[in-house]
Formats: structure tokens, sequence, C-alpha cells
């Protein structure tokens, strides 16, 4: 017997739901697939609230410390005209401390995927801790995380609400002016590493022509400004045959 086998013998049993045929499995499927399309629409219909929500203008100058010095809170946008700073617990006091962060921030990071397509919707993600740079390198290093991360130097955290516990911290940028429009933790946090959990934090959203956005807000046909995330050129037009291939799955997507 393997020990799988002997695991399998030894779990509780479940209330199961009925075994039924295919037909009856699909319409239950299709009853489902409605329920999912609702919950897909009203999360369209939050996001089109957080490109409405007003903005908080960062009139305070804050500092970090990053692998080439001192930068400021501008300087974490890249050049790039949103920025999302998620405020890890890595620092002395932190169970873990020195070898790994929280375990739960640990999660988190773990889950942030290839940022190329975010930073291809003129987005920038960032990460934040109190422990020094050299720290935030090893532990970068041994964990396999990408993402820019910097020190906290001052008193950004407690006023952004992230000085007890995590959370995401949103903010645009019009030239040097910077403003706060979004903030998402506790449970919120919990889907936060796709692209799309990214931008439809943000106020610009994914930028997409189907989105309910307010007027002049930067939007293109959707599927058409992917990429591999090593062909990214900025200004670029799409691909043509690419073109080709999103339009023709346009339809599916509408349905």
């Amino acid at each position: 017997m393997t020990q799988s086998s002997v695991a399998q013998e030894s779990a509780p049993a479940i209330d199961r739901p009925p075994i039924v045929a295919r037909e009856a499995w699909e319409a239950a499927r299709d009853a489902m697939l409605a329920d999912e399309k609702a919950h897909t629409r009203a999360g369209d219909a939050l996001a089109a609230k957080h490109r409405r929500m007003p903005w908080m203008a960062v009139d305070k100058a804050y500092a970090f410390d990053g692998p080439n010095g001192k930068v400021s809170l501008l300087d974490l946008f890249e050049g790039r005209r949103q920025l999302i700073v998620y405020r890890a617990f890595f620092e002395p006091g932190v169970h873990g401390w020195p070898d790994h962060a929280c375990r739960g921030c640990s999660l988190g990071a773990d889950q942030v995927s290839n940022l190329a397509h975010l930073n291809a919707r003129d987005t920038t993600l960032a990460y934040v801790s109190r422990a020094p740079s050299d720290d935030i390198a090893r532990l970068k290093a041994r964990m396999g995380w990408t993402m820019p991360w910097y020190s906290l130097t001052d008193a950004f955290d407690a006023d952004f609400g992230v000085d007890q516990w995590h959370g995401h911290n949103v903010f645009i940028r019009d030239g040097e002016r910077i403003y706060r429009t979004y903030f998402i933790n506790v449970r919120g946090d919990e889907a936060m590493g796709t692209v799309w959990s990214y931008l439809d934090a943000t106020p610009l959203g994914r930028q997409e022509a189907w989105e309910d956005s307010p007027k002049g807000y930067p939007q293109t046909p959707p599927y058409q400004w992917w990429n591999w995330h090593d062909a990214y050129v900025a200004g670029a037009a799409p691909d043509q045959r690419w073109v080709e291939v999103s339009d023709a799955g346009q339809q599916a997507w509408k349905d």
C-alpha cells in the first residue's frame, strides 16, 4: 500500500455533490457560468468606480533607500504615469527575520507576475520595507524575486496606513505632482499579483476601449497591446498578424 493510498483511506468522508451524466453536468456548468459572468461584470463596474475615485494630493516629500542610493517617491515611478507601492514586512522583529520576510507578504510576492506587461501600461509596481537595502537584495536573490524594492526611511508607511499592516497604495503623477488614488489592504491583498488585478486598481484601469472610463482616458483595443514579455517596445504599433488574431477572438470575449 502506498503512502498516498494510506492517506486517502484515513481522510475524513466528505458530503460530496451528486454524480451526474454529461448533459446534467453541462447544464449545471452553464448555470454556474451565468453567475460567474455576472460576477465578472460586477468586478468591471467596481473597477470603473476606482477610475472615478477622488485624488488626494501628496504634498510631503518622501525618501527611500534603493540599490543606487537615495530616491524620492517620484523616482519610484521610473518615469511611468502610475505607481503601485506594496508595503511588505521585512525587518527586525518580524517573524522570519533575517532569513525571510513575513510569510503572508512572501506568499504575495510569489504571486507577482512578470512586470513587463504592467510596465507596458505605463504602470510601475514597487515594494517597500524597513529592512536595509543590502538585506533586501539578499532576500530577493534567495527567493527569486525581481520587483523593485526599497527601504523606508521616514513616515511614508504611517502616513499611508501601512505601518502596522501590509497594503497596496496606488498613485498617479501629473508631471512632478503626485496624487494618491486608491488603497487596498487586508483580504483585498489576496487577489493581487496579476497584471489585471493591478490595473483594475489604478485610476487609468486596463486602458482598453471596452472599459467605462471618464472622457479622455487612454484606451486601445483589447488584446492588441499584448506582447511577449521580452518584446515590448515603447511606442511601437501593434503587430499586424497579432491584430488579426485578436480581432477574431474579440467575439468570444464579448459573449
